[in-house]
């Protein structure tokens, strides 16, 4: 039944119901009474010619059945068809070019041959040659469009030279649609940053970005598959952003789109892996040295049956086709959420470090996203700050437009009120409190190290915190951890021999009076 020629109306509906009506072949069988098999067959067929419905509609049924059916009743001249035979490899290059179609390239044959095949006539004996040639392709890849990435099932392996273990190595395979560029690179793991890594260096050695990254649902990359809605990795997702490329998962149960990867894995076992059986590496880098030599002894091999490589399709159709890279490669970003505390800051636990944002934050609940570099707070999707990463643990970085919405009246952490709270334990302990605040380039700086000083008085003693803070200002040092030293190593139990130098005067220095 697959292989039986069916009515003209029937193939019409086939077509009528997959194109205008978006109609599985499901659905087509029980309308239709043809075999979903058959049904299928027509399909491909269709999408190989890549004809627009509105000139495939105009066919008459002769036209039609010698279009889709390949044993034409009256067989061509022999030359004449070698000929055209001749000029399809150059023309299935071209196909790939972003808005070619087959009635483009019709046209320019037609016009430059006089004995030219008619239109449908071209049509039929590419599809018969494209068969021919690629029996198991069926999707076209336009320039520039998709890189297809996936890792290996088999590993490779490096040896310890000291210890003489072995490790084994993910290969990692990503491969340009169009021209079938092909890159390989053995990595430690499928980890989140590994993959990115790996799916950067690929867009390194391509020299720019295609359209759309297509992975094959690796967690590393797909946090949950989905027929409909997939739920990308965040990191993967931004690490697209970044390159200006989309994502488009691999479809579960769609072998053929993730066909064309499957077939670069094969290859690599062919012509990488095999070559280097039998060779002992040391490090990473030395077996990535070898894998990049025979992988460009691979893209620079000619196809089977054709006089061009692939990197002769790249250079020739795709290079141009790909968007710049950007000056800075994509950083790794990871997300944790914290309250805003009373002194308009946030702690990055990561590095014990406080970045301010806007006062009217304050309590609320954020998120800290956080590279290498910088670190970007968001308060319900919206970005209220940016700051360049510190790594200096208890130490702060404030900017000065945030502390500018803050208002006494309306926050309980003030300098007042720690000052106030500090001479009710002694003058001393409020006069060290002030100093401490008038260190600090913002005042908010400093709320938490008044907070922590201030509960040594409840937690040890009133009369320690006292000695401790008159020691601490004896030796200069204005802070919560001079503080809690002193009282760690019982420093303030010791008799002070020196006279206690006079709180100095100076206009930098803001006193007990500048809070009142």
């Amino acid at each position: 039944m697959a292989n039986k020629n069916i009515d003209m109306s029937k193939l019409r509906q086939i077509l009528k119901f997959t194109l205008k009506h978006h109609q599985g072949t499901r659905v087509i069988r029980d309308m239709t009474g043809v075999s979903r098999t058959t049904i299928q067959k027509y399909i491909t067929q269709f999408r190989e010619l890549m004809i627009p419905w509105d000139e495939l509609s105009l066919l008459s049924d002769k036209e039609l059945h010698d279009l889709f059916h390949t044993n034409p009743e009256l067989p061509e001249p022999p030359e004449r068809e070698k000929e055209l035979y001749a000029l399809f490899p150059q023309m299935e290059k071209r196909m790939k070019q972003p808005g070619m179609t087959l009635q483009k390239l019709w046209k320019e044959y037609s016009k430059n041959n006089i004995d030219a095949f008619q239109r449908t006539g071209f049509y039929k004996h590419y599809l018969k040659w494209k068969g021919r040639s690629h029996p198991s392709m069926h999707m076209v890849h336009k320039a520039g469009d998709k890189m297809f990435v996936d890792f290996t099932g088999k590993k490779l392996e490096i040896i310890d030279e000291q210890t003489g273990e072995i490790s084994a190595m993910e290969v990692f395979v990503a491969i340009l649609g169009a021209s079938q560029l092909t890159y390989v690179q053995a990595i430690e793991s499928q980890d989140n940053a590994d993959f990115i890594m790996c799916c950067e260096n690929a867009l390194h050695y391509f020299g720019g970005a295609p359209a759309a990254i297509v992975p094959d649902n690796l967690k590393s990359a797909v946090t949950k598959s989905s027929r409909f809605e997939p739920i990308l990795n965040q990191n993967f997702e931004a690490f697209a952003e970044h390159y200006g490329m989309i994502v488009l998962p691999a479809r579960a149960y769609k072998p053929k789109d993730k066909s064309l990867v499957e077939g670069a894995v094969k290859i690599s076992y062919n012509r990488i892996f095999t070559n280097l059986h039998g060779q002992e590496y040391n490090s990473l880098p030395a077996l990535n040295e070898a894998i990049m030599k025979h992988l460009e002894n691979h893209n620079k091999a000619s196809f089977t049956g054709r006089t061009y490589s692939r990197m002769d399709q790249f250079t020739e159709m795709e290079q141009q086709t790909l968007q710049p890279l950007p000056s800075m490669r994509f950083e790794m970003r990871e997300n944790v959420q914290v309250t805003v505390m009373k002194n308009g800051h946030v702690c990055l636990h990561r590095d014990k470090h406080y970045y301010s944002v806007p006062f009217i934050h304050v309590g609320k609940k954020i998120k800290i996203f956080f590279s290498k570099s910088t670190v970007d707070i968001y308060y319900k999707y919206e970005l209220i700050a940016t700051h360049q990463r510190i790594k200096s643990p208890h130490t702060y970085t404030t900017e000065a437009a945030h502390m500018a919405t803050y208002n006494n009246q309306l926050l309980d952490w003030n300098p007042q009120r720690f000052i106030e709270e500090a001479n009710k334990i002694h003058e001393d302990v409020g006069l060290y409190i002030a100093l401490v605040i008038s260190k600090k380039a913002h005042p908010e700086q400093a709320y938490k190290s008044c907070m922590g000083i201030l509960s040594f008085g409840k937690r040890i003693s009133n009369e320690r915190l006292i000695n401790a803070c008159r020691r601490a200002h004896q030796y200069g040092y204005y802070n919560f951890k001079a503080i809690e030293n002193i009282l760690q190593r019982n420093y303030d139990q010791y008799e002070i021999d020196d006279v206690m130098p006079p709180m100095p005067d100076h206009e930098n220095i803001r006193g007990e009076e500048y809070y009142k």
